[in-house]
């Protein structure tokens, strides 16, 4: 079934994926744990779509299967119009040009015995893009969108703080110039104070570059801030979706209302609305 003429970026559909895990009083058993249970997103182009849930909910999972970073035991990802299933290797390497990912840990994330340009450099030289004027010139412009400077390209990572260290991996991912960016629970490692400063730069970028996000995260108060639709998961499966303001002031699900109920002053604009 073609998708071309979709306004959907990137789709997945019907996507089940199992672990299997060890049980019983001294492990020897096993069981199966559904991770995705028909699993069903989509992600329209230039627009954030959140997915929400508790710690094991399946929506870290969801990301790595939509990017191909893991198998998945059934269903399908379409991007921009082709089935991922359909690509021999080389051809998803090159299609992963355009599916990035900034991730949950900024100081983890980075090698530390890089300098900052070559870790933002390296994607471009994986994908033999330009020569190595051309590399240099894209590595340091993409610095200093993301607010750092070309002095930083010759530092370590363990010399910035953890908001700058954030801004090095979405240089990193960007710098590749993709149609869809994962972000993996971007802001959670940071302070309050510093979440909104990385928050606002990941929008001013989604403006300027046309990106796509697909904003993984468990915190509820994050997402008014950055997503256009939401996803709700919980053990595996999709609970409630729709547009943002639609899931904030008329939640269908219990499961969506608790944590809701969890963001500091919801209860009271909650009280307030009723």
């Amino acid at each position: 079934m073609s998708q071309e003429n979709s306004k959907e970026v990137l789709i997945g559909r019907n996507l089940v994926k199992t672990y299997t895990q060890r049980s019983g009083r001294f492990g020897f058993g096993t069981k199966q744990v559904k991770a995705l249970d028909d699993v069903s997103v989509s992600l329209k182009a230039g627009s954030t779509l959140a997915v929400v849930g508790e710690s094991g909910s399946g929506k870290s999972t969801l990301a790595r299967c939509l990017l191909q970073l893991q198998p998945f035991d059934g269903g399908e990802v379409w991007f921009q119009g082709t089935n991922l299933a359909t690509l021999d290797k080389e051809a998803l390497r090159g299609m992963r040009r355009h599916m990035q990912m900034v991730f949950q840990d900024p100081f983890a994330s980075l090698n530390p015995r890089m300098k900052v340009g070559e870790i933002v450099g390296e994607g471009l030289l994986i994908h033999g893009l330009g020569n190595a004027a051309e590399r240099e010139e894209k590595m340091l412009r993409m610095l200093q969108r993301v607010g750092l400077t070309a002095d930083d390209a010759s530092k370590y990572p363990h010399q910035f703080s953890g908001g700058q260290r954030q801004r090095i991996g979405i240089a990193r991912a960007l710098v590749l110039e993709p149609k869809v960016v994962v972000c993996d629970e971007p802001v959670s490692a940071l302070d309050v104070s510093i979440q909104a400063q990385i928050l606002l730069l990941l929008k001013e970028l989604q403006a300027e570059m046309g990106l796509s996000y697909l904003f993984i995260t468990h915190d509820l108060r994050v997402v008014r801030h950055i997503a256009n639709e939401v996803v709700v998961m919980q053990q595996g499966k999709v609970m409630e979706s729709g547009e943002v303001e639609q899931i904030y002031t008329a939640p269908q699900q219990d499961y969506t209302r608790q944590l809701l109920s969890a963001i500091p002053g919801q209860q009271k604009a909650a009280r307030k609305a009723a």
